[in-house]
């Protein structure tokens, strides 16, 4: 059995070194090389939504409203609206379906609803 350098020694350095060459690079830099692209095409598709030839229905609003607003707040927070606030209330149960999914993804979804609306 070959015996291992100790912690903190030129050869566990240079191993060190050398592991870290070959790996590939982070998801975090990575993330963040396309993270301002995405950010851009995900204001860009907010505006387009504002200029579309006709008024989505009801349902693709809301599906609009609940990906833009888990793209730029996240999570839904505070407690449903309640009585007769039908509106507000649809507006927290589109948001809350979308809980846990990522800032990106929501951009992401967002933008190709957008995209979608666009071409109809």
């Amino acid at each position: 059995m070959a015996a291992t350098p100790k912690k903190g020694t030129a050869a566990t350095k240079a191993a060190a070194k050398s592991a870290a060459k070959s790996a590939p690079p982070a998801k975090g830099a990575a993330a963040k090389a396309d993270g301002g692209d995405l950010k851009a095409r995900f204001e860009a598709a907010a505006a387009a939504a504002k200029q579309t030839k006709k008024r989505p229905d009801n349902a693709t609003m809301l599906k609009l409203y609940s990906y833009f607003k888990q793209a730029t707040e996240g999570d839904v927070q505070g407690s449903r609206p309640g009585g007769f606030d039908f509106v507000g209330g649809a507006k927290y149960d589109a948001w809350a379906k979308l809980k846990g999914v990522s800032r990106d993804e929501a951009m992401t979804t967002y933008i190709k609803q957008v995209e979608k609306l666009n071409r109809e």
